[in-house]
């Protein structure tokens, strides 16, 4: 499954130019760009996310997976309906960009609450901003972190960022196992 998820990868979510050209959400300018909304939209990459990152947690005792909204809620609604076909349900549950403006006013949306274990996910890292964040509000909300998983690292120091505030990150793929698949279509 991994290796066709790479596959997917490369063929729907990867662009590379030998000049940089990509801008990126920090503001540089990069070789190579992830649009990860093609695969984790798209069917076949939402049954294999969801599949492998349900095994990559499901014995964890985690109740919900999600992350900050965009990026993360096509891979936390793979991996909660994977879930629910296994009969081992795990949540989805949403981290907004800013608070919400009524109502309850949450930052977090979803069935989950205070002391819950949860998986934070995020579809790439660059410097881990995205996920950091998603990580600062689920603390708050007094959510147990019990994993962090990127869909794929671009291994630009954002795992090391996300590290050093004592989470351990896994990612489903790396920017190098997408090069070496890029470098052996080329040849």
């Amino acid at each position: 499954m991994k290796k066709r998820l790479i596959e997917l990868v490369y063929e729907k979510a990867f662009k590379y130019s030998e000049e940089p050209v990509f801008k990126l959400v920090s503001g540089r300018i990069s070789n190579y760009y992830f649009n990860c909304k093609s695969v984790t939209l798209h069917p076949e990459g939402m049954y294999l996310i969801g599949n492998i990152i349900y095994d990559m947690i499901k014995d964890t005792g985690a109740k919900g997976i999600g992350g900050l909204t965009l990026g993360a809620d096509p891979i936390a609604d793979a991996v909660a309906y994977t879930s629910y076909l296994k009969r081992k349900s795990i949540e989805a549950f949403v981290v907004r960009k800013t608070a919400k403006s009524h109502g309850t006013m949450q930052w977090i949306e979803g069935n989950i609450k205070e002391g819950d274990k949860v998986v934070i996910v995020d579809d790439v890292i660059t410097t881990g901003k995205s996920t950091i964040e998603a990580i600062n509000r689920a603390k708050e909300a007094g959510l147990d972190i019990v994993k962090v998983i990127a869909l794929i690292d671009r291994q630009e120091g954002g795992k090391e960022n996300i590290e050093s505030m004592g989470f351990k990150v896994e990612a489903v793929i790396t920017r190098e196992e997408v090069m070496e698949l890029y470098r052996e279509k080329k040849q």
